[in-house]
């Protein structure tokens, strides 16, 4: 195996100061001892970018060692794990290893910190590590972006994409729609409106700029909602039972005489909630 080794990316000696580029206190541990992170922010490995990894591992070795914590007699991941899923795949039965004590917050601050600064991660996920982050350790926003080295703003905008719609966030996952894509959604109020123009930027290839114009062209368009007279007490219980027995947005207009009920889905699964309902009703 080669024995230079670079450090394990910028961005982690802010956590541990004494990381350099030597070889000092590097150590081989076998495979078998090394657990997954169950903290790892990245949810995803692609299995083709592991092979192909495994491969370059058989013919350079591991040219980076990954980062471990003792837990017992084992010892648990903190950053690396492609690296470690490539050895494994690629038949070595040891790994270099940096150990360190390390404490759950800094596990999960290394964790993120890695994936962040080699871009291994989509947007989403990138998102949901650092509301774990600041969930479990009741960090601010200015704490998170300072514990990881990323930008208030920067911390602002990834939150701010995990209240887009499950369907936004699967296209972002997939790597259809770029973060710039959802910032731009994620400024939308209108549920439907995000969904359908998430999946009009993926089929006309919007670049983002061109996403700003059209979603504000129909930001402006969309006709301002006018004040719904007050409904009787019963129709305000329908629409509650409307809600509870289809799991959808439901919305009663008029009075007890006339009127008009709607049942709005915006996914595929609302969609069969309600034929699911309807099916339940008409046969009973």
């Amino acid at each position: 195996m080669p024995k230079k080794t670079m450090g394990l990316g910028r961005g982690l000696d802010v956590l541990l100061p004494d990381l350099n580029d030597t070889t000092e206190g590097i150590r081989e541990i076998d495979l078998g001892l090394i657990d997954p992170n169950p903290d790892q922010p990245r949810r995803a490995f692609s299995e083709e970018s592991i092979a192909a990894l495994a491969q370059s591992v058989r013919e350079q070795g591991i040219l980076q060692p990954v980062l471990v914590t003792a837990a017992g007699d084992r010892f648990r991941l903190v950053a690396g794990e492609r690296r470690w899923r490539a050895a494994r795949e690629a038949g070595l039965e040891t790994i270099p290893c940096i150990v360190r004590e390390m404490t759950l917050p800094q596990q999960m601050e290394a964790a993120l910190i890695e994936n962040i600064q080699r871009e291994d991660l989509n947007p989403v996920e990138t998102a949901a590590g650092l509301r774990s982050l600041m969930d479990a350790f009741g960090y601010t926003q200015e704490e998170a972006s300072r514990r990881v080295g990323m930008s208030r703003p920067a911390v602002a905008n990834f939150l701010r994409l995990l209240g887009l719609p499950e369907p936004v966030l699967d296209l972002l996952r997939e790597g259809k729609l770029s973060a710039g894509h959802a910032r731009v959604l994620a400024g939308l109020s209108d549920t439907a409106l995000q969904i359908s123009l998430a999946e009009e930027t993926v089929r006309e290839g919007y670049n983002v700029r061109q996403l700003e114009t059209i979603a504000a062209r129909r930001r402006e368009a969309k006709p301002t909602r006018k004040h719904r007279p007050d409904l009787p007490v019963e129709l305000k219980q329908l629409e509650t039972n409307l809600r509870e027995r289809f799991g959808v947005r439901a919305t009663v207009t008029g009075n007890t005489l006339r009127g008009k009920v709607v049942l709005q889905y915006t996914s595929p699964d609302e969609l069969e909630a309600i034929w699911d309902a309807a099916e339940r009703l008409r046969k009973n």
